[in-house]
């Protein structure tokens, strides 16, 4: 496929009286034509600062960007035109209607009037047009600030944090309203902290932590390189869960009790729970590998999944001589 964005070697450094803190270290990103692609990161990894780089609004010490065939920030104005983008929180004149709003934009970026129009019905937003931005609530500007980036129609849409104050009924159609620009051949680059939409909604994935690319491929290749080793295990009715537990911990089990079930985390032979709990007469009801999803790998890959005993408790025996149950 084609690549729509290219990003390699990109870095930035900023100097303060505590020293030099690298921004971006060596960054890598490409992202194919007609995806649309989740740009994933902690606070302060060096998402929006690759997002400013790209559209020209901070200078890079080093590396090289392309984006529709066309090195930037060298090229930025022959490609300008096919590019939308909402880059951190948007700001709007409050005394302005939407509509006031986006025709000023379309005039100022010599766009045709009708786009205004198509591009307020696209984000749910016509019956509230004439209506001013500072009554607007703060998901109604996300969506204002979307009807702009789609203005001149682009190419590329590189959306951050899009779904910022929408109710779950609006990240659904901001959801939907991404896979069908997607569908109708426009690339859409998303930064989101809401890893269950981006596992719904992205092709394909970039994680960044500290400056630096920790994963990238299509979401299905991600999850893939992370499979979880965990199992959920159900009992009998009227079966104590904690004796059960106990029996496997003995064998050297990782085991996370919940309310009527528990989660073996190190299960790399299933059938050995089985085995050792019916060796004591307790039979299992049912057992469940747990797949993994996009939140547990990028804590994981980020380094900021939570510790043990912080969010949640695991109980653990480590097996003598390594890992139990393989």
């Amino acid at each position: 496929m084609t690549a729509v964005l290219e990003i390699s070697g990109l870095r930035k450094t900023y100097r303060s009286r505590k020293g030099v803190r690298n921004a971006l270290d060596g960054f890598d990103m490409l992202v194919e034509a007609g995806q649309v692609h989740g740009f994933l990161g902690p606070n302060g990894s060096g998402k929006t600062t690759t997002l400013r780089t790209l559209l020209g609004l901070i200078r890079p010490n080093e590396g090289r960007m392309a984006i529709l065939g066309h090195e930037v920030p060298r090229h930025l104005p022959e490609v300008a035109s096919g590019v939308g983008a909402i880059v951190e929180s948007p700001q709007f004149f409050g005394n302005f209607t939407a509509l006031e709003t986006l025709t000023l934009l379309a005039i100022a970026g010599d766009v045709n009037r009708n786009r205004v129009h198509a591009v307020l019905e696209l984000v749910g937003l016509r019956e509230r047009a004439k209506e001013k931005v500072k009554t607007y609530s703060l998901g109604m500007k996300q969506r204002l600030a979307v009807a702009s980036a789609l203005l001149k129609e682009p190419k590329l849409l590189i959306l951050d944090e899009p779904a910022n104050g929408l109710d779950p009924g609006g990240i659904r159609e901001m959801r939907t309203l991404m896979r069908d620009l997607s569908d109708s051949g426009m690339t859409v680059l998303l930064s989101s902290h809401i890893l269950g939409e981006i596992q719904l909604i992205c092709d394909s994935v970039t994680i960044i932590a500290a400056g630096r690319r920790v994963s990238s491929g299509s979401v299905a290749d991600v999850l893939a390189q992370h499979t979880s080793a965990s199992v959920k295990v159900r009992l009998e009715p009227g079966v104590d869960l904690l004796n059960a537990a106990q029996l496997l911990r003995t064998a050297g089990a990782e085991v996370r009790l919940e309310s009527d079930h528990f989660v073996v985390g190190n299960a790399g032979n299933p059938a050995q729970i089985t085995k050792l709990l019916a060796e004591q007469q307790i039979f299992v009801a049912e057992l469940t590998p747990i797949s993994a999803d996009l939140e547990s790998v990028f804590l994981e890959l980020t380094g900021t999944a939570p510790v043990d005993g912080e969010n949640r408790q695991v109980d653990q025996v480590a097996a003598a001589g390594g890992g139990w149950g393989r």
